[in-house]
């Protein structure tokens, strides 16, 4: 399936169950309330939303017609909020633009030769680059075998996994210059539907047929094992990788 229309049919499921981002995450970059910042693979707004309840304003590029849609009837109200009909490899923003680029939960889509070229094209002179993702742990009994239930029922996970962008390739992506790693806790707290609905946001999940239903049953057997007052923990290890490009 082409990368920018995956989501087309999980868009509700990702404005609901989709964790959000760490404040931790604008102090460490020491984000400026005056910053013009470029969130690329903005999606529904999750990794916008931040910088625009920080005075930033924001250009919010997204491929995805739903996803870009959503995010304009959720963030249209901010003063500070554009969204962009555009792509990582080609955003449609005027040359040396930009203080900040961000990419939430993105990056391992774009075509990194292409996306180093046109972030350098967009960013003022010393801008940070920041390439963010919420990683789900599985070191706890439960988050282990919710991983399994994934890898048995996700035909593609392990295709377009993002753990597939390491540090390797994020090092040769910010050469010659060093990039920062920072990492964060995040967890997110859900009931039974709720658990649900973020298995669904993904987009290599089974959404009908055979299959579907099997993964349902198998997730509720998942939930009433490990569920304590009604509720199941998925932790993340937020990570952002940050630096400065040059030509």
């Amino acid at each position: 399936m082409d990368s920018t229309q995956r989501f087309t049919d999980r868009v509700e499921d990702y404005v609901k169950y989709r964790p959000t981002y760490p404040e931790a995450i604008l102090t460490t970059l020491k984000v400026r309330p005056g910053w013009i910042v470029a969130d690329i693979g903005s999606g529904t707004g999750i990794s916008t939303l931040p910088f625009l309840l920080n005075k930033n304003r924001v250009f919010a590029v997204e491929p995805n017609a739903a996803m870009r849609k959503k995010a304009e009837e959720l963030l249209g109200q901010y003063r500070g909020f554009t969204s962009i009909d555009g792509m990582a490899e080609k955003t449609g923003l005027a040359d040396a633009s930009v203080d900040l680029i961000v990419a939430g939960q993105s990056f391992h889509w774009f075509d990194r030769a292409a996306t180093r070229r046109e972030f350098i094209r967009i960013s003022r002179p010393g801008a940070t680059i920041a390439l963010i993702w919420n990683e789900r742990l599985t070191q706890t009994p439960f988050e282990q075998e919710y991983e399994d239930l994934i890898l048995h029922f996700a035909g593609d996970y392990r295709t377009v996994n993002h753990k597939n962008i390491d540090d390797l390739r994020i090092g040769d992506f910010f050469q010659p210059q060093p990039f920062v790693l920072d990492q964060f806790d995040n967890a997110q707290k859900f009931d039974l539907a709720g658990l649900q609905g973020r298995l669904l946001s993904s987009s290599y999940i089974p959404r009908a047929g055979e299959r579907h239903a099997e993964m349902i049953e198998a997730l509720a057997t998942l939930f009433e094992k490990y569920s304590a007052d009604g509720k199941v923990i998925l932790r993340y290890d937020t990570k952002m990788y940050s630096g400065v490009l040059r030509p």
